[in-house]
């Protein structure tokens, strides 16, 4: 049955941007800009109810379908809060180096904001952390909120449309249905259950993919042209067993193509016409540790493998440039940034050999 409400905070005022989930599913949805919110559950289901800074709320879901809830502030004791880069974060939380600033070394730097103030103080985050590897579990370990938003490229309006204590990124609309907006947890792959959608109608989460044994990782997703397969790189467990794999959220029919190791790709993609694949490689360091991995692929499917075809030589590319490669429209080229020549430019290859 369809349930409706309305949430609030203590001072009866609406409050947006509450996540609203049946415990024990991925059926969610979100208050909208009025504390309102609507959710498809069955008797006996559990919804609950968590924004930040507030207790979580559980309410067991009766014949009664609609429900005005009262978020209370959470007034346990915070711990010290660090503000970094890219927001703030408990010190207890965190793994890597930290600059602190007390509030009397902002007080006497001219600056026109706190962010101004920080720089240079606290430069050595990044340079303590320089990798990807290092910074990108202190965003992850962060757990800051953070919004799904659409910009009117018109009237420059910004929406908010869903709010999460998760890093939310690798956004992507579908092909096919202006509604349909894949989203990513991002973090380290093996810990975050990664693929989601959301439904600009109806404000419903998704899972496309979750992880079923440890240190299963999935990720680097993309729509097929027909809006309705999300493809993804798939390993059982990291770095063993390799896929190219793809889930129809239509009929829910799962497709895996194993893969070699040297033939694994940091990405994947799909032609026009959605008969075969491209891959860009990956060097030795990366999770494949392939020997001979350095390569544009073009895949063919044959039963549950993928037939492939080497196309470009990147032994001389550095990996820690992404190709990222695509099919151009026609599905006659693939197309890829390398910077084998000593700089990044754009390349294409053909996929049809030429004849002698």
């Amino acid at each position: 049955m369809n349930i409706k409400g309305k949430v609030l905070d203590e001072n009866n005022v609406p409050l947006p941007g509450v996540n609203i989930l049946i415990k024990g599913t991925t059926q969610g949805t979100q208050s909208d800009f009025d504390g309102n919110f609507s959710i498809q559950a069955e008797n006996g289901d559990v919804l609950i109810f968590s924004y930040v800074g507030t207790k979580t709320i559980e309410r067991i879901v009766s014949e009664d379908n609609t429900y005005d809830v009262v978020m209370e502030s959470d007034s346990s004791e915070l711990d010290e809060i660090v503000v970094v880069g890219y927001g703030s974060v408990r010190k207890s939380d965190l793994t890597g180096a930290v600059s602190s600033v007390s509030a009397e070394e902002l007080s006497s730097v001219p600056a026109m904001t706190a962010a101004q103030a920080l720089q240079g103080r606290a430069a050595g985050l990044f340079k303590n952390n320089p990798k990807k590897s290092d910074y990108f579990n202190l965003i992850y370990e962060a757990h800051l909120p953070r919004h799904l938003m659409t910009i009117d490229v018109e009237t420059g309006k910004l929406s908010k449309l869903y709010r999460e204590n998760a890093w939310l990124n690798h956004e992507q609309f579908s092909p096919t249905d202006p509604n349909l907006l894949m989203y990513c947890h991002e973090g380290p792959w093996h810990k975050v259950d990664r693929i989601w959608t959301y439904n600009l109608s109806t404000g419903e989460t998704t899972l496309i993919h979750k992880r079923t044994v440890h240190r299963e990782i999935a990720g680097h997703e993309f729509f097929g042209p027909d809006g309705k397969t999300i493809w993804f790189d798939l390993q059982i467990p990291r770095g063993e067993t390799f896929y190219l794999a793809g889930k129809n959220f239509e009929t829910g029919e799962k497709t895996r193509y194993q893969l070699e190791r040297n033939e694994w790709s940091i990405h994947f993609n799909i032609s026009p016409d959605m008969k075969t694949f491209a891959g860009d490689g990956g060097d030795k360091s990366q999770v494949a540790h392939a020997e001979d991995g350095q390569w544009i692929y073009h895949f063919k499917p044959n039963g549950k493998e993928l037939d492939s075809e080497k196309l470009v030589d990147m032994s001389k590319h550095d990996y820690d440039l992404e190709p990222n490669v695509h099919f151009s429209p026609d599905g006659k080229w693939i197309i890829f940034r390398a910077n084998f020549e000593g700089s990044t430019q754009i390349y294409a290859v053909k996929i049809k050999k030429h004849k002698a």
